[in-house]
């Protein structure tokens, strides 16, 4: 069995919250979040080592109601694969053609949504606290003009939020 025709997702050190339309991924390790549209998110939940390209692209059609061409998939797959989101590294399908002429050829012939993995890196938790400004406390809950956390008062003197003492903030 050819594992770059039957890809499975990546799980572990992943953080992933569902909401409408579209699939959030947090990967604590690289320290990077990644958004998939529905259709990438799609693909991603199917990645389990046991679908087939083409399977994939069945269920897109079922979900969708449109025809998808394996390629749709590829470039589904190629995406995740770039952004560390499949268990196994995959050869890439569009090796030496441009992203640009990919999504062209993909998508006049596609009826549904591109996929789109869109990632950013995160600050780490060092940088957040330096990160953030404040103006003033709300009884160490969040701050007003401030897009600190309720665990972090403000401090006045430096307008950086702060840890929160264990007896609570201090004016």
């Amino acid at each position: 069995m050819n594992s770059s025709q039957f890809p499975t997702a990546r799980r572990s050190g992943l953080v992933i919250q569902e909401v409408p339309d579209e699939t959030l991924i947090f990967d604590v390790e690289s320290n990077k979040a990644h958004c998939l549209n529905v259709t990438a998110a799609t693909v991603w939940k199917s990645c389990d080592g046991k679908t087939s390209i083409q399977e994939i692209a069945s269920i897109l059609e079922k979900q969708s109601g449109k025809d998808v061409s394996d390629e749709l998939v590829w470039l589904a797959i190629d995406q995740l694969n770039e952004n560390s989101l499949l268990e196994n590294k995959v050869t890439p399908k569009f090796v030496g053609e441009s992203r640009r002429d990919v999504i062209k050829k993909v998508g006049l012939a596609s009826m549904i949504a591109i996929p789109i993995v869109a990632s950013l890196v995160a600050p780490r938790s060092a940088m957040a606290n330096v990160s953030c400004a404040c103006f003033a406390d709300l009884d160490c809950g969040l701050p007003a003009f401030s897009t600190c956390l309720s665990t972090v008062c403000c401090s006045m003197a430096t307008g950086i939020c702060q840890p929160a003492a264990p007896g609570g903030c201090t004016p």
